[in-house]
């Protein structure tokens, strides 16, 4: 199995190329890139070919975008979400309007995957979100979008009704054109649902990548795997007993002290690593 990162580490700060040599120096092989302009200026043609630039350079591959879920990230503090669930028709179409505008990336640098969450989080969704009949309009636009480009649509179990990964097969099941579609497995989500290994399980059949971060069980910390609850021996020993042989790639916080978090993640790689070779 293969090994990245997600920019979430530092998507406090404005990305550059800095951040992608410590990402190499420290052994991953890939990054996903988390589209949020405050972090990278996605509709900025210069800043996407400078991205272009810095993945040669470190030889890191683009492994997937995530599509942006908020106008920004500043302080520590997220700006307004965009849902692709919202029932009200202009917030939704904002969030697919923003989600296209990311795929400019891909039409300039080499790439897999769309990473998308229907909705957000229950924790904090504003009215008339989590919509089901929304969520599904926006897959097949979405879809739209990915497919000319020969990218896979990634759905992302999140902490809501409409992202569980039974909810999720679910509606990639009802989809006409099944090519092309595929469920993201978030471990850290998945803890947070319940059973990471039913999860898993429940997934299989349109498990496409992953993210791997860890928590306590109660709030979604972001934290590098083995320092929260998850049972990561069992998490993936399911994942070679379904045959998942993609990307694993860390979606971990890391904020002021993201140093030191990539540091942990480095090593956390390593115990993963011998947990996938045993």
């Amino acid at each position: 199995m293969r090994f990245g990162i997600s920019t979430h580490l530092f998507h406090g700060e404005r990305l550059d190329r800095d951040h992608l040599v410590e990402v190499a120096a420290h052994g991953f092989d890939a990054i996903e890139l988390f589209a949020t302009r405050s972090h990278f200026d996605y509709h900025d043609e210069a800043a996407i070919d400078s991205l272009a630039e810095w993945l040669a350079d470190t030889r890191l591959r683009l492994h997937a975008i995530h599509a942006p879920t908020t106008e920004s990230y500043v302080d520590g503090t997220w700006g307004p979400p965009f849902s692709t669930a919202w029932s009200v028709a202009e917030g939704r179409t904002r969030a697919i309007e923003e989600a296209a505008v990311a795929l400019n990336i891909a039409r300039r640098v080499e790439t897999g995957f769309l990473v998308v969450h229907l909705g957000t989080p229950k924790s904090y969704a504003p009215d008339r979100d989590n919509d089901p009949r929304a969520a599904a309009r926006s897959v097949t636009e979405l879809h739209a979008l990915t497919s000319p480009l020969g990218l896979q649509l990634a759905l992302e179990v999140i902490p809501n009704a409409l992202s569980t990964a039974t909810a999720l097969v679910d509606l990639l099941d009802k989809e006409a054109d099944r090519a092309g579609h595929g469920v993201c497995l978030d471990v850290g989500h998945a803890f947070l649902a319940g059973d990471v290994t039913e999860e898993i399980e429940t997934a299989s059949g349109y498990l496409v990548t992953t993210h791997l971060h860890d928590n306590l069980g109660v709030t979604d910390q972001h934290l590098v795997p083995f320092e929260g609850g998850v049972d990561w021996p069992a998490a993936m020993m399911t994942m070679q007993k379904v045959g998942y042989d993609g990307m694993l790639m860390l979606e971990v916080a890391g904020g002021a002290d993201w140093r030191d978090v990539l540091k942990r993640a480095a090593r956390a790689r390593t115990k993963l690593e011998r947990l996938c070779e045993g």
